[in-house]
């Protein structure tokens, strides 16, 4: 009221007066974050992101099940759309779970809400991955791949074993590397972090009057903050103090980038967003807030970007010399490729690259023998392509 009253004052006195220093009167009050990812109230944490763990260790068994060739494939669909209550792994938390994968992936808010046929096809595409695995891979296990055939290649120098189809991708990674787009990616930068969930309904009212989801000590608006940020930092010992490498999906690969050189300070920028915006919320200062959101989808869409270019070229390097490392590599780089499609432009509502441009790079990619006919002039042209349109040199990200 204080600051209404103030506003009205100064408008009244200096109506006619265009200086910058009017432009700040009604401007929102600073917002500082903590030093951790650590927010009370009463005493109580606020924070609150069991869902999204939960995920990512399901995720986790799952992608290392695919390597297993004594699953079936029925086993493994059962991993991905798991039903509450069924035994479908090791963990008995994980079995009582309601919750599963499969269904929110590629299930964002911003991208699939009103596009349900990209969306079932994106599903499909996991739920095939999964199939072709025990159908094609799993009955050559012990034959040495050739073009044409599936079976297994061993790195040169005792290295390890790479098990792949007849077009010598490694499955296992394609699934793997497309659920770090097609569930993490999308759900953090398309889902929680837009202002379509984050304002939905009476949130922004409710968030605005401390009015708490029942029985809990957070408001829905702070959930949905905190829902995004598990997808990132849920499988931490300390959440709020992030050390990174916890898991085999984002949390590793903002590792990965943050490591480079060329991309050092990103996992900064965005745990400092993420604290950031959520104190923002605490502050119901809204425009703070989106500022922080929009550098968060930025930077996570760019670890997709940097490493869908790293594995290319880590895969060209070894092509024709070991192509058990060099399968491995491309297959990854297809998996982040996949990944794409769920980046976020900051400041759009579009992804770096589409469905359809996706596609087309994986079909590229297949084509023939796939990986046992892929040039050198084809993965760095796409690595240029995609390098670019993020602001990087395919030189920055083979580091």
């Amino acid at each position: 009221m204080k600051k209404i009253i103030f506003s009205l004052v100064v408008l009244g006195s200096m109506i006619t007066s265009c200086s910058s220093d009017d432009d700040n009167i009604n401007q929102d009050p600073q917002v500082v974050a903590p030093a951790t990812y650590n927010f009370t109230r009463n005493g109580n944490s606020t924070v609150s992101f069991s869902g999204q763990s939960t995920r990512i260790a399901m995720s986790q068994e799952l992608a290392s099940a695919i390597s297993d060739n004594t699953k079936t494939e029925a086993q493994l669909d059962a991993m991905f759309a798991h039903v509450e209550g069924q035994n479908d792994f090791s963990d008995a938390d994980l079995n009582a779970s309601g919750k599963n994968v499969r269904s929110k992936t590629a299930a964002s808010y911003d991208y699939y809400s009103a596009n349900s046929t990209d969306a079932n096809a994106i599903k499909a595409d996991f739920d095939g991955w999964l199939a072709s695995q025990v159908a094609d891979v799993f009955p050559n296990w012990g034959a040495t791949a050739t073009a044409g055939n599936a079976g297994q290649l061993q790195e040169i120098g005792g290295g390890s074993t790479r098990y792949v189809n007849a077009q010598g991708l490694e499955l296992n990674q394609a699934f793997a590397k497309a659920l770090i787009g097609g569930l993490m990616t999308d759900q953090i930068v398309n889902n929680y972090l837009s202002p379509s969930v984050l304002d939905e309904a009476d949130n922004r009212i409710n968030n605005d009057n401390d009015v708490l989801e029942d029985g809990k000590d957070y408001t829905t608006m702070e959930h949905k903050w905190d829902e995004a940020y598990g997808y990132l930092y849920g499988a931490e010992e300390n959440p709020d103090t992030p050390v990174l490498g916890a898991d085999n999906f984002l949390n590793k690969y903002l590792s990965r980038v943050d490591n480079d050189d060329d991309f050092a300070g990103i996992a900064d920028d965005i745990y400092n967003a993420f604290k950031l915006g959520r104190a923002a919320i605490v502050e119901k200062n809204y425009t703070v807030r989106d500022q922080q959101a929009e550098i968060i989808k930025d930077k996570i869409s760019l670890i997709i970007g940097v490493r869908a270019v790293h594995y290319l070229q880590a895969g060209k390097a070894d092509l024709g010399m070991d192509n058990a490392s060099a399968f491995h590599g491309l297959s990854e780089g297809y998996g982040f490729i996949y990944s794409l499609q769920f980046t976020r432009v900051a400041n759009t509502n579009a992804p770096y690259f589409s469905k359809t441009q996706v596609d087309a790079y994986l079909a590229q990619l297949m084509t023939g023998n796939g990986f046992w006919d892929v040039s050198d002039d084809t993965l760095d042209q796409m690595s240029d392509e995609i390098a670019t349109e993020f602001g990087f040199t395919k030189e920055q990200a083979a580091n």
